[in-house]
């Protein structure tokens, strides 16, 4: 078959160890037999980081940009035993953060659910994807341990030269404090992302916070939502969906009971929670996609999990591995779809379709990673390595496309 053409560049960010090595094999399996594929490449693996002092992943955000899609393999986030391992000139921020900043984005991530792995929530029919902010809150948080009694305020110094100042807490003994912060614009951006991607994916919103208790900080979320989505009202009524608010509490109990097929956008530290709740329930952190959207319509694709350590090592020492290669993959789908329907090109998009088919079609006929095996029920499972799955997936792939 003639290859299909793209016309614009796909943000290409290679990533470490085992997805890095699996992206090599999903690129010459499963994307360059089909496609002319046209991307900017940035590597984004650690050695590079370091070369670059960073800069590289800096280039790549400014591409993402430029270009308006990428498809982004894991990476290491350095701690101080990969310090000493890679030999590093500095602690390197998480490519991801620095990502999600630039691009002032909010992550949504969603299982990908086959017949035979159950939710392990009985009522769960559909997937429910998690719209998680990403800045702000405890993960900007600053800190104190105090050693002695004492009075811990909380003081606001306006650049007009008004103060605020309340008490916090009045200490007896040893304590510990903690101070954290957001913004109107990132709340702001959060709520446009979070409406964005709903009429994209024509999916109701849920919003959660706990206002009552909390009822400045998570208020003024509550608040803004509202406020944004006034524009997006209209919209919403002509493509069939809806905005709810309630508390996290209550959302909790109600995703429970519901049948899901919704997005639960969520604030950060909950929605880094939930998503691992909701992707260990649906199955597999393996079978979570993540998608990177701004609130000015930018996406960066890329899978929910980790390098996948354990079997880079494993694969270092000649050993074969069975690594489920799913979540990636479906990134490059994702990024693929994307790219087609803004460059419109039906054929780009129709490959993506193509793609996430011959992945369940494989899946279906219980061909599949060892991670999988014990999750299935009605199929014999036939644990494949992960190079032997890719093979499996092409074939198929080959056959739907008529190649």
């Amino acid at each position: 078959m003639e290859k299909i053409k793209m016309t614009t560049p796909l943000v290409e960010m290679d990533g470490d160890e085992m997805t890095r090595i699996l992206w090599k094999m999903i690129k010459d399996e499963l994307i360059l037999p089909f496609v002319d594929l046209k991307s900017e490449y940035y590597d984004l693996g650690l050695v590079n980081r370091d070369n670059t002092r960073d800069q590289v992943t800096v280039d790549s955000a400014l591409a993402t940009q430029k270009y308006g899609v990428a498809v982004k393999c894991a990476t290491i986030t350095p701690n101080v035993q990969r310090m000493s391992e890679y030999n590093l000139h500095e602690m390197w921020k998480s490519p991801n953060g620095t990502i999600r900043a630039m691009l002032d984005g909010t992550v949504f991530r969603c299982p990908i659910t086959i017949p035979s792995i159950h939710p392990a929530v009985k009522f769960w029919k559909k997937p429910i994807t998690i719209a998680r902010h990403a800045y702000g809150d405890v993960y900007k948080g600053v800190e104190i341990k105090t050693e002695e009694p004492g009075i811990a305020k909380l003081v606001f110094e306006g650049e007009s030269g008004k103060k605020e100042e309340v008490v916090i807490q009045k200490f007896n003994g040893p304590g510990i404090i903690q101070g954290m912060h957001n913004t109107d614009k990132s709340i702001r951006s959060f709520a446009h992302s979070c409406f964005k991607y709903a009429l994209d994916i024509k999916q109701s919103i849920w919003f959660a916070t706990k206002d009552t208790i909390s009822k400045k900080y998570d208020g003024r979320f509550k608040a803004i939502f509202e406020e944004v989505f006034q524009e997006y009202k209209d919209a919403f009524e002509a493509a069939g969906i809806e905005y709810f608010y309630t508390l996290i509490d209550d959302a909790v109990a109600r995703v429970m009971r519901s049948e899901g097929g919704f997005i639960w956008a969520c604030k950060n530290y909950d929605g880094d929670v939930m998503s691992d709740m909701v992707s260990t329930a649906f199955g597999s952190l393996a079978m979570m996609t993540s998608v990177l959207v701004s609130p000015d319509g930018k996406y960066e694709y890329e899978a929910a999990h980790g390098t996948v350590t354990r079997h880079y090592y494993k694969y270092l020492k000649g050993e074969e591995t069975s690594t489920n290669p799913m979540a990636t993959i479906f990134a490059w789908s994702g990024a693929f779809r994307k790219r087609g329907e803004l460059d419109n090109l039906p054929e780009l998009v129709h490959y993506a379709d193509e793609l996430e088919a011959a992945c369940f079609e494989t899946l279906n006929a219980g061909i599949v990673t060892k991670d999988l095996v014990n999750l299935m029920e009605g199929v014999i499972p036939q644990p494949q390595t992960s190079l032997g799955f890719l093979k499996a997936i092409r074939e198929r792939l080959e056959r739907r496309l008529g190649a």
